[in-house]
């Protein structure tokens, strides 16, 4: 199937080197050799005779070149910046890789201005030109990772959770930080899906934990850096401190969620991220997806912001029930922002009194993609 960065890499490597990050797994490696002109425009920096291929500078006669892991080589951003510098003109260069990648860019970034850099996530409905409630579903059951999503069967995408789990753990955090009690650390892996949802509190996990808050910090920090989570900060509250610190997570790999309603949950923040970032990676606006609470307790999912301002509300609903009250308050508030709420499950479709609009997930995701294209309203 078609990713939907392609065109844009495409466009991009006309200009600068592309440098594609993500979850593992999300599909990185074979968009890259899709857009390859032939096999030899892919170098593995893991596999013994491309490694040696690139230590020697024996690059293959093609107008593509296309690194993979090649951060794990201690002079990556050199030679990378000498070929450039060198054959820009002529040589076009795509690169690859885990979580260290994205890490290892921003620390004493030598390659300023001469890559774009572009996150691939999960797919999502739209990326399927879906509204099928088949189509929702079948992401909602087997997530958006593509070789669960592809291979269509309930107990092999389980079984590729769980493994997926383990790599992260094994393979990308271990390689970031020596993290000396990973058991500890796995232990919070397997916690955090029951708390999605919910703020997330930092003090608590400490004390079940019998762990430091500062090593819950790093462990949560290090779990983003490898996109295994994401987490929001509270919009609102301003003035209170706790509110402002308080967060909320979500999972890359929403099937981890067991509550139907959460998993729901999860999987429009997945979508509503993923627009965020293409936004942000391929337009440059300032864009932050959010949540909403206030001292009264009032909360609402999701709220997008640019530029500080919102610019879209959004609840998330398993079914069809009474719109959401806080929803309301916040539509009061901020008159001109659009607000949503969607549903996993329910036909109806309409617009309430105060301007919000009600309906199906699988026919409103589009609509919510269009009011972030669009930007903030101009009567904000």
């Amino acid at each position: 199937m078609e990713r939907y960065l392609e065109n844009q890499i495409i466009s991009d490597l006309q200009k600068k080197m592309v440098f594609i990050g993500g979850p593992r797994q999300v599909g990185k490696t074979t968009l890259s050799r899709k857009l390859a002109t032939n096999n030899q425009s892919y170098l593995n920096w893991d596999d013994e005779e491309d490694r040696e291929r690139i230590l020697k500078k024996n690059f293959p006669v093609t107008d593509l070149w296309i690194f993979d892991e090649i951060h794990k080589y201690r002079n990556w951003r050199n030679l990378l910046k000498g070929l450039y510098d060198k054959n820009n003109a002529t040589k076009k260069i795509l690169v690859t890789g885990s979580a260290r990648l994205d890490l290892y860019r921003r620390s004493g970034d030598s390659l300023q201005g001469r890559y774009h850099y572009l996150r691939l996530h999960p797919i999502t409905l739209d990326e399927l030109s879906s509204d099928s409630q088949k189509d929702l579903e079948t992401l909602f059951t087997l997530g958006g990772f593509p070789e669960p999503f592809l291979g269509g069967n309930h107990v092999d995408a389980k079984r590729w959770s769980r493994e997926y789990r383990q790599r992260i753990l094994r393979d990308d955090i271990s390689s970031i930080e020596t993290i000396s009690d990973i058991t500890s650390a796995e232990i919070l892996m397997l916690r955090l899906p029951e708390l999605v949802g919910g703020t997330l509190s930092i003090n608590s996990l400490q004390e079940d934990m019998q762990t430091s808050f500062k090593t819950i910090q790093r462990w949560l920090t290090i779990f983003e850096h490898c996109y295994a989570i994401y987490r929001l900060r509270c919009f609102g509250g301003p003035t209170i401190k706790a509110l402002k610190k308080a967060q909320k997570h979500y999972h890359f790999d929403w099937t981890l969620i067991q509550d139907i309603g959460l998993r729901f949950e999860n999987l429009c923040a997945g979508h509503l991220l993923k627009w965020c970032n293409f936004f942000e990676d391929i337009h440059g606006r300032d864009l932050e997806l959010c949540y909403y609470r206030d001292n009264e307790q009032r909360e609402v999912d999701f709220v997008v912001t640019e530029n500080k301002k919102p610019i879209l509300f959004v609840e998330a609903k398993s079914s069809e029930k009474t719109i959401s009250p806080h929803l309301k308050f916040l539509k009061r508030k901020f008159p001109n922002v659009p607000a949503f709420q969607v549903l996993y499950q329910g036909g109806h479709h309409f617009a309430s009194g105060e301007g919000i609009i009600v309906g199906p997930a699988r026919l409103m995701f589009s609509e919510l993609k269009k009011i972030i294209e669009d930007g903030v309203p101009p009567t904000l």
